[in-house]
């Protein structure tokens, strides 16, 4: 291996397709033993990367917020940005698969994971709620009448929750008394174990008539106790709907109540969210801070595999092609340097492949750029910054210093690639092709080398 170089994209660069991920530089042999191991490290990890980072832009999407008449009754922050959580451990591709979209999906930007020990090992925010089941085991409100809660504000005085609960709930009058009383236990039970942490998911029963209520119930009598409610999850129905429905709702408690903290009152949703979903709910107007997914994140619903190859393309100092009929399996020959070329606003022109040795672009000289295949597509372009995108991180049988950034240096990477991108190119619908060029000494190459390796048909 000491023979072996490699060079790469930055982690957590935007790539398109043709632009390589990976330069192998070494014997034959021993980078043909590299091939399977490279394909798997990278496959996966850039799929699962892609896939949350589409997933954080459409969640922000918040182009429309519908309420009417007016917006005056939502919560403050069910107008801001939302956050992304992942989910998916249940339904990766077994641990290692889980751990992987863990890591891959808080690069591109979720702010937490449902994986406890991924959360531990990687130093990631652990977020989640109680089960469906842990309200099912409850019945009875006799089954909590001894829980009880430390006063903050009074000593830490242990003070019995149910009693409270029952006076707010006589107190709100008859719509909270028909509640169903085995939720509001759990709820109870929920805050006694995790006062701090009172999240609740509500729609166990049913979600406007008894899961609202009974969580509003609980945390009128944790706010007097001390303690700051956090949220609710909504897992089932409309959730642009119920998530609107359960906004207006604490913004009237806040109202009549003087309880600030229903204000900001996180709503997660769940429930089977894809890319598609998170765009109908955003042109729905909704008021959800937190999305949580998991299934069609880690699986990657929309690809469930990405089709990184491993191609020779130089032996011996010749460059070597790959032909097909189909165009996209066409291989650009040769060693490379790619760059990318930054325009005026400071957003990405388009990416520049040229031979290896060639003169590269230089900022504010004008380049012939043209596209790799199609000879009347081209442009001159005039660059206000040029960014080489390979870097060496192995070689002389060593990972090079920086080859490897700190996790949440990469995270921030990936936020600032994200930002300057144009919108067009990341929208979901009928997205802009990013520019692939080449140098008009490469396309001179490929298309010499092209014609020939390629046998002439012999017709009669």
């Amino acid at each position: 291996c000491s023979q072996v170089e490699l060079q790469s994209l930055k982690e957590g660069t935007l790539c398109f397709p043709r632009v390589p991920l990976i330069v192998v530089r070494g014997p034959l042999g021993i980078a043909q033993l590299l091939e399977t191991t490279l394909l798997t490290l990278v496959n996966y990890p850039s799929l699962v990367a892609t896939n949350a980072a589409r997933m954080v832009v459409a969640s922000r999407d918040r182009s429309v917020l519908v309420e009417q008449p007016s917006t005056e009754s939502i919560p403050k922050q069910c107008k801001q940005e939302p956050k992304c959580v992942e989910f998916g451990l249940r339904r990766a591709q077994g641990p290692d698969g889980g751990f992987s979209a863990s890591k891959y999906c808080n690069v591109s930007g979720f702010v937490g994971t449902s994986n406890v020990q991924a959360g531990k090992l990687l130093g990631l925010a652990i977020a989640g709620t109680h089960a469906h089941a842990f309200v099912q085991a409850y019945y009875s409100l006799e089954e909590v009448e001894s829980l009880t809660v430390a006063d903050a504000t009074n000593g830490d005085e242990q003070v019995l929750l149910l009693p409270r609960v029952l006076e707010y709930r006589e107190k709100l009058g008859d719509r909270f008394a028909t509640t169903n009383n085995g939720e509001l236990a759990a709820f109870i039970a929920y805050a006694a174990a995790f006062p701090h942490g009172f999240l609740c998911l509500i729609d166990t029963y049913e979600t406007l008539n008894s899961g609202l209520l009974n969580f509003c119930l609980v945390c009128l009598v944790l706010d007097d106790l001390g303690y700051t409610p956090k949220g609710i999850r909504l897992d089932s129905g409309d959730l642009a709907y119920l998530s609107l429905e359960c906004a207006r709702f604490f913004a009237k408690l806040a109202k009549e109540h003087d309880r600030a903290f229903f204000h900001n009152l996180d709503i997660v949703a769940s429930n089977d969210i894809n890319e598609s979903v998170l765009n109908s709910i955003n042109k729905q107007g909704h008021a959800i801070t937190i999305f949580g997914i998991g299934t069609n994140l880690v699986t990657c619903q929309a690809q469930p595999a990405l089709g990184c190859v491993y191609k020779l393309v130089e032996i011996s100092g010749k460059p070597r092609i790959k032909l097909s009929q189909e165009i996209e399996k066409v291989l650009i020959p040769g060693r490379k340097q790619p760059f990318r070329l930054i325009g005026q606003s400071g957003l990405p022109l388009l990416d520049l492949m040229i031979c290896h040795g060639e003169k590269p672009p230089v900022a504010g000289e004008r380049y012939l750029c043209r596209h790799p295949f199609i000879e009347r597509k081209r442009a001159a372009v005039t660059a206000s910054k040029v960014l080489s995108l390979h870097h060496v991180v192995f070689t002389n049988g060593h990972v090079t210093e920086g080859a490897m950034p700190d996790f949440e240096v990469t995270r921030q990477y990936v936020k600032e690639q994200l930002k300057y991108t144009r919108p067009d190119i990341l929208r979901y619908v009928n997205p802009t092709p990013y520019k692939i060029s080449v140098s008009n000494d490469l396309f001179t190459f490929l298309h010499e080398l092209w014609q020939a390796e390629t046998p002439v048909a012999e017709l009669s």
